[in-house]
């Protein structure tokens, strides 16, 4: 029985204050649940007889039976699936050693929460498993970005701290790599397998003061040149053609 007490919770939990207050996100749909659920401690399973019958593995805290109008009230889907997970929220700590010795990536004041689950989702496919994110960046944890990693949060760790204080805390001889509309051609830089990419924001790009931390300057060009195009591609697109030429290479 799902009490009204648990459900003033999750429905709580849509919001950024609760989410951190309660230390505590959900996710919804087959695929989205059982990916993370090997990662993530498990407060609540929430779903319905027939599903929980099938997925008998799964282990929670507690786990509540539920009928598919009562979980129509409680999801934020537009189309609900047949479970609810509530998680607990992990609490990474930055390892500066790793990440000067792998591929992450740095978000600055990345806002929609489609293009950073998208982000979160580049990172997983192309092996990228540390995301540094300014406090202004959309929360991960917020279900939109969750459902739109499709599982990827479960093995990207997504970090939050003031980004002047990370690049100066990180090794000096990490090379630092940011997109910019004015830089070198991408396609023909030589790309090292480690260091430290920069996304900026959807509109004003990245920040004027993170400019001094950026040690290489890229670009990607339209094609072909001479050829009146959009003003600029989306953040996840981007993203995703920048590590795809990082691992190319």
């Amino acid at each position: 029985m799902l009490s009204a007490s648990k459900i003033k919770v999750i429905n709580s939990l849509k919001i950024k204050k609760y989410r951190d207050e309660n230390a505590l996100f959900f996710a919804e749909g087959t695929k989205t649940v059982t990916d993370i659920f090997p990662y993530f401690a498990c407060k609540w399973l929430i779903a319905t007889d027939e599903w929980i019958g099938e997925h008998r593995s799964l282990q929670a805290e507690e786990i509540i039976t539920i009928t598919p109008e009562m979980l129509k009230k409680i999801s934020g889907l537009k189309t609900p699936s047949s479970v609810l997970a509530v998680f607990k929220k992990p609490d990474y700590q930055i390892d500066f050693q790793e990440i000067s010795h792998s591929l992450s990536i740095v978000l600055d004041e990345v806002q929609d929460p489609g293009n950073l689950g998208t982000i979160v989702r580049i990172a997983d496919w192309f092996g990228i498993e540390n995301i540094i994110c300014c406090e202004n960046t959309a929360d991960i944890f917020n279900p939109k970005t969750i459902q739109a990693t499709m599982g990827a949060v479960a093995r990207v760790r997504v970090h939050y701290t003031l980004l002047a204080d990370f690049f100066e805390k990180l090794p000096s001889s990490t090379p630092v790599f940011g997109t910019y509309m004015e830089g070198e051609n991408i396609y023909q830089e030589k790309l090292p397998n480690k260091g430290i990419i920069v996304m900026g924001n959807e509109g004003k790009g990245i920040s004027e003061n993170l400019g001094k931390y950026i040690s290489h300057r890229l670009h990607i060009p339209n094609f072909p040149a001479e050829r009146k195009t959009s003003e600029s591609l989306n953040v996840a697109i981007a993203a995703a053609i920048v590590c795809s030429e990082f691992r190319r290479r």
